[in-house]
């Protein structure tokens, strides 16, 4: 296993979990040696224990050193990143590199597997790089959830293998072998572009959400109620139907970027997914343009107003913030001159690399000083049960924008507080 970030560190894990004999290799020597202590960064439910577990068992261990890593190794996962690049393409460097590093390694009769998320074509750019007759390669996308890695790992929806080689896709079908999913067998390119496609119906299906709470707010609508009556439709379902502060995250927007890159230099037009980016950038201003207005502003500008956010990861779960759309929505009232305090449960205040957007506070209560405006970004579940009635004490305003639906009405009311959801005009009324 090549990189040891939320793929790779996940899959060797639960390989290992499996009962294979799993070495992984990354390049940091600090992240090698605490791994090898079982002291897990990453912030994602059961890995650490899976972890622990794995190198009790003598089945799992770590090291530094790629050659030595694959020198006996049947099968080679490469787990690294892929980020955006230049014109939104994504970048192939590091998957490249490794490829060139242990070209002249490998064994005889052994599978190199792509598990990161790659452009169409990059199975045979990589044979080509490695140049190994006597070594198949093949396509092996994840479909892991942060927050629920290890869950969709030892429970997936499916397994797709796309491979040239028969035997070569059965190698790897068998690493899996216990596993209830379905398996899809394919060619790699077919592979690859189901990791693509299936990431950019995800972000398109947010995009409408989100572009539905709008029509929802206009015709007075409840946005929850209507993605209930539509999300019962199997045809639909109801999973990421419920409107944010627009998508993001590690994955959904440099795989739409480099899905799209990749069609116009195709020559193929895909206006569905431009719609779909375009939308989600969209969405974010019309919701600091919304926070704006309630703060009293008349030309748009929002210096020296203080305006407190909860919650800056990209989702409730996890310490990430690659792409977070709370991050941007934060920068938009940012450039607007908004001062920002902001709390989030999986971050402490030293943050150096976000010193420059945002004060961050271990204090739900102190985010909240001389606020005009509370904004909620992420759904942490915690943010329920934060004492409103002391956050609306510390305020200059009163009003608290809920842009995940998370929160409270009545309660915020008894605080004093004006909850203004999203895709809402009004808190619902609700019969049991």
């Amino acid at each position: 296993m090549i990189g040891t970030g939320y793929v790779g560190l996940t899959t060797g894990a639960c390989l290992a979990s499996l009962g294979h004999r799993v070495v992984c290799a990354d390049a940091d020597p600090h992240k090698v040696e605490r791994l090898r202590q079982a002291r897990v960064d990453i912030l994602e439910p059961d890995l650490p224990g899976t972890v622990r577990d794995a190198l009790d068992a003598g089945l799992l261990e770590f090291t530094g050193d790629t050659a030595a890593a694959v020198a006996e190794a049947e099968v080679v996962f490469l787990c690294l990143p892929t980020p955006m690049g230049a014109g939104g393409a994504a970048d192939l460097a590091a998957v490249e590199a490794v490829a060139d590093q242990i070209r002249d390694v490998l064994p005889t009769g052994c599978v190199v597997v792509n598990k990161s998320t790659v452009p169409v074509g990059t199975s045979e750019r990589v044979a080509a790089l490695l140049d190994r007759a006597d070594v198949a390669v093949v396509s092996n996308p994840e479909f892991l959830r942060e927050g629920r890695a290890v869950h969709d790992f030892l429970h997936p929806d499916r397994i797709v293998i796309g491979a040239a080689d028969q035997d070569a896709a059965r190698r790897v079908a068998d690493l899996y072998a216990g596993l209830d999913a379905p398996l899809v067998l394919t060619d790699p390119a077919s592979a690859e572009l189901t990791k693509y496609a299936a990431n950019f119906f995800l972000a398109m299906k947010l995009s409408f959400a989100n572009n539905l709470a709008t029509v929802c707010e206009r015709f007075g609508a409840d946005i929850s109620d209507v993605t209930e009556g539509i999300g019962r439709d199997p045809r639909i379902g109801s999973a990421f139907l419920r409107p944010g502060p627009g998508w993001g995250g590690s994955c959904l927007p440099k795989d739409t970027h480099a899905l799209l890159t990749a069609c116009d230099q195709a020559g193929v037009d895909f206006p569905l997914l431009s719609a779909t980016i375009e939308t989600n950038v969209t969405h974010q201003r019309r919701l600091v343009e919304r926070v704006t207005a309630a703060c009293g502003s008349t030309d748009g500008s929002l210096r020296g107003v203080r305006i407190a956010l909860y919650g800056l990861t990209f989702k409730a779960g996890t310490s990430d913030l690659r792409d977070s759309p709370a991050l941007a929505v934060a920068r938009l009232l940012r450039e607007r001159g908004a001062e920002l305090t902001a709390f989030d449960p999986a971050l402490r205040e030293e943050r150096p690399d976000l010193s420059d957007l945002v004060e961050l506070v271990d204090d739900p209560v102190r985010a909240a000083d001389g606020a005009a405006a509370c904004v909620v970004l992420t759904e942490w579940p915690e943010l329920r049960d934060l004492d409103w009635a002391a956050i609306a004490a510390r305020m200059a305003g009163h009003e608290v924008h809920d842009f995940r639906n998370l929160l409270d009405a009545d309660r915020l009311a008894r605080a004093g507080l004006n909850w203004r959801g999203i895709g809402r005009t009004a808190a619902p009324a609700r019969v049991a």
